[in-house]
């Protein structure tokens, strides 16, 4: 049996090369994740260790975790430098100035830093032999007016020595000459850095000649880090700061970039997802009709003494086999796709080094793993059903492929799991809470997706009927053939379908999603938005004052509105603490917004001691007008704030942030005075035109490049162009679903080819042209494809419009159907099948007629 496996592995390894690119895809994409995540963590692990100080003391950790920054630095007093160098085991500490929230701008007034996301730092000159830069042309800043850039800013943006740069920051705009170029000697992580001297980054960053973002603190020798650390603590006070060692400095820089590389893995090991569930289709269409094709062989074994669990083994080893080498190709591959993201990070600026690629143990044995398991688990029921073969079946045509078995348990199956999901998601749609909604649509979108797979032969006969009613008209014979072939048999074509199927149930379900979302905010903007133009960071990030006080100084501007946000924690009548982010406006917020209130309004709202929140999330904790809460802010402060408006918006979290906080500025300038403004809304004055107000606002932010004026049609750009990215990542699974539905079909029809051989044979003999069988092959692939589309698309629109419901619960309650995207998706599927069926249809064409009639 052995021998007769490894016989038949190798007699078809030309037939089962589509499915091992399944297989090779599924193991490639998590091989490939794996190996990047570990490489980045392993390099930076290394990068934080060796840079980091013995011992750091920071401001006091406040413990909020807003999701939008004040603007405000945190700082400590200069003068603990001096105070902790007296401390026995001290070698050395010194001042640290780092400042994240800066832009540079060169002469040009383009932005100077990396344009991917990564921050650009200003921060002081103190080499040390941590530092990791070392000064490599030029000489180090000697005062005001002179700073160092980094090596890959200076040649990624062409900045010399001697030009001259400008830097926005908090306290203002200062201009500075480069005077030096660092080089990295560690692994870049992307930013881009300006070096300063200590104390004019003092001055010009933190607006404080006595201020530091932190101490660093070298340790004398035979002491250790975290004595040092007690000794220090107990000298300034075991809670007046924050005391780190550089392995805690090492973990949290760590924990910080873990975000960042959560997002990579899970986006990789989503295509691996879809890859083997696409896949697993595949397979088991594969096995099922090599194991067709080979009803005489397995009868002839049978009859020849093989029991049935031996047949089983056989087929289960032949599954083995093709996952063994396609895992084995999988791990190379995704050792090849590591390193594309490893050369994808350096054209973002992250500079890691392809020969320190990590392939840890877990890599290889997650990649087998998952190889062996998809082929094993994917062949088991094709193994069981050959097992079944009859000894007589050596003796006549059989074919145990399914061709007029009865459908009655896919039925009963079908009928039990769809009901179950489809009862999820009508729960899901009736449901007034976000959570049980999620979790009935997750429920509800497994449950009808498997109800569909397993059914889906139940609707081949009637949706192919209707499908393909036309080819008889349009392609006479030829298209009766095809419309035939397709219904000849229902599990085949339905497995086939299904790859496709679930990548267009997913782009269908997120389509909706996302175009309900896009006019939900559309219609929120419209309805919200009353300013004529809103002044705003490109990344949302605060700036300067200076920029707020030229705005207002621009000629024809008649209303500025002020926002600002910070991280709070309240604690509510419920006894739930909550940390969220509060925004702060000016008083004459209604003059550009539309506020809709359930209790209150914005006068009383923005007065000082008094809160605003949503009706909703004041429901849900108890809140009613008049309570007091108490409110906590950053740096240790907090007030006792008295509930003065319940905001009734359509978005739920009001301004887009959990429970809708809002304030007046005075509050936030009592209790964040440095922080910074993050949106302005502004109005034209009187008798001044808005195309005239625009092009004043434009010239006079010219100067800050980071700043953009936009009106309302420009914040609906923005916004959709934010909910994109989620679309583009669908489309692309969509198209990774897709390329494996294509070797799907193409393995199908190739097969189907090879299985059909003599009646293609005789159909030529009798007059059937090369032309027209190409074509009969071309229209049973196209109306496969469009019937996996189909199905795809309803499965996708009533999953778009129960993700809808649940967005519903958060306020957006606009639903969209793309109808666009849905003809684009229909007509695509049809072009899949004909490309599919490209390679079958020329072979099936240049078959030798005799040959192909005298064929067993």
């Amino acid at each position: 049996m052995l021998k007769a496996t490894l016989r038949s592995f190798l007699a078809h390894k030309g037939r089962l090369l589509l499915s091992a690119l399944a297989v090779i895809l599924s193991v490639a994409f998590v091989a490939g994740s794996l190996i990047f995540s570990d490489t980045v963590t392993r390099t930076f692990d290394r990068l934080f260790a060796s840079t980091s100080a013995d011992v750091t003391v920071g401001p006091k950790d406040d413990g909020l975790e807003g999701q939008l920054p004040t603007g405000a630095e945190e700082t400590v007093p200069a003068s603990l430098a001096q105070r902790i160098a007296g401390i026995d085991g001290v070698a050395d500490a010194h001042v640290d100035v780092s400042v994240e929230n800066v832009t540079v701008v060169d002469s040009d007034n383009e932005t100077v830093g990396p344009t991917t996301g990564a921050p650009t730092i200003a921060t002081d000159w103190h080499p040390t032999d941590r530092s990791p830069v070392k000064l490599t042309s030029g000489h180090a800043p000697e005062g005001p007016g002179q700073a160092l850039l980094d090596a890959d800013t200076a040649k990624n943006r062409d900045v010399r020595i001697g030009d001259t740069l400008r830097v926005l920051a908090r306290p203002g705009s200062f201009e500075v000459k480069v005077v030096g170029i660092a080089t990295f000697t560690t692994t870049n992580p992307g930013s881009a850095l300006v070096f300063l001297d200590t104390r004019v980054a003092q001055t010009e960053l933190l607006g404080d000649p006595d201020a530091a973002t932190g101490i660093s603190v070298t340790a004398g020798p035979g002491v250790s880090d975290d004595v040092l650390k007690r000794r220090i603590a107990a000298a300034l006070g075991p809670t007046a700061y924050e005391y780190e060692t550089a392995d805690e400095q090492a973990e949290s820089a760590a924990a910080s970039l873990g975000g960042f590389l959560d997002v990579i893995k899970y986006v990789m090991l989503g295509f691996a997802g879809i890859a083997t569930l696409v896949g697993m289709f595949l397979i088991v269409n594969t096995f099922s009709m090599l194991i067709a094709q080979r009803t005489r062989e397995l009868g002839l074994l049978r009859a020849l003494g093989a029991d049935r669990r031996q047949v089983r083994r056989s087929v289960l080893t032949e599954a083995a086999l093709l996952g063994l080498v396609g895992s084995t190709l999988g791990l190379a591959v995704g050792i090849g796709l590591a390193f594309g993201l490893i050369a994808l990070m350096g054209a973002f600026g992250m500079n890691l080094k392809s020969t320190e690629m990590v392939i840890g143990v877990g890599t290889p044995v997650a990649a087998y793993v998952v190889g062996l398991g998809v082929t094993f688990v994917a062949a088991y029921l094709p193994a069981r059903r050959a097992s079944a073969v009859s000894p007589m079946a050596a003796l006549a045509d059989a074919e145990i492929a399914g061709v007029g078995r009865p459908l009655r348990v896919r039925a009963v199956v079908g009928a039990v799991v769809g009901a179950a999901g489809a009862a999820a998601l009508v729960g899901c749609a009736l449901s007034s809470d976000t959570g049980s909604a999620a979790s009935l649509l997750g429920l509800g979108v497994v449950l009808t997706l498997v109800a569909t797979v397993v059914a889906g032969p139940l609707l081949v006969r009637p949706v192919i009927r209707v499908l393909g009613g036309a080819f008889p008209a349009l392609f006479g014979s030829v298209g009766r053939m095809s419309q035939r072939n397709a219904l000849r048999n229902p599990r085949r074509t339905g497995a086939t379908a299904a790859a496709l199927m679930v990548g267009i149930a997913l782009v269908g379900g997120m389509s909706v999603a996302s175009a309900s979302m896009t006019k939900s905010f559309d219609q929120e903007i419209d309805k919200t938005l009353g300013a004529d133009f809103v002044v705003q960071n490109q990344n949302f990030l605060p700036f300067p004052q200076e920029v707020t006080d030229k705005v207002r100084a621009t000629d024809g501007v008649g209303l500025v509105v002020r926002q600002r946000f910070t991280p709070v924690a309240v604690r509510l009548p419920d006894g739930d603490r909550i940390e969220t982010t509060a925004a702060a406006y000016d008083a004459r917020l209604d003059e550009v917004a539309n506020v809709t209130y359930a209790r209150g309004d914005s006068a009383a709202a923005l007065a000082d001691g008094a809160i605003g929140m949503d009706v909703e999330f004041a429901r849900e904790h108890d809140v009613s007008v008049g309570d007091t809460i108490p409110v906590r802010f950053p740096a240790g402060k907090s007030a006792e704030l008295k509930v003065a408006a319940l905001t009734d918006q359509d978005t739920a979290d009001g301004f887009g942030m959990q429970g809708g906080l809002f304030f007046g500025t005075g509050t936030i300038e009592s209790q964040v005075p440095d922080g910074q403004d993050s949106a302005l809304y502004v109005n034209a004055g009187s008798g001044v035109d808005a195309d005239e107000l625009r092009a004043n606002l434009e010239r006079t932010l010219e100067a800050y490049p980071q700043v953009q004026v936009r009106d309302q049609a420009d914040y609906k750009e923005l916004v959709r162009g934010q909910i994109a990215v989620l679309l583009y990542l669908v489309y692309a699974l969509l198209g990774l679903a897709i390329v494996i539905a294509v070797l799907g079909v193409v393995n199908t029809l190739a097969l189907s080819v090879v299985e059909r051989t003599r009646e293609i044979g005789l159909l030529r003999a009798i007059g059937l042209a090369r032309r027209q069988l190409r074509r009969m092959i071309r229209l049973e692939s196209v109306v496969i494809a469009v019937f996996g589309a189909v199905l795809g698309l309803a499965l996708g629109l009533v999953w778009g419009v129960c993700v809808q419901q649940v967005l519903a619960l958060q306020g957006m309650k606009a639903l969209a159907i793309p109808w666009g995207t849905v003809v684009a998706v229909v007509v695509g599927s049809a072009v899949v099948g004909v490309v599919a069926a490209l390679l079958p249809a020329l072979r099936a064409s240049r078959m030798n007629v005799l040959a192909a009639i005298a064929h067993e």
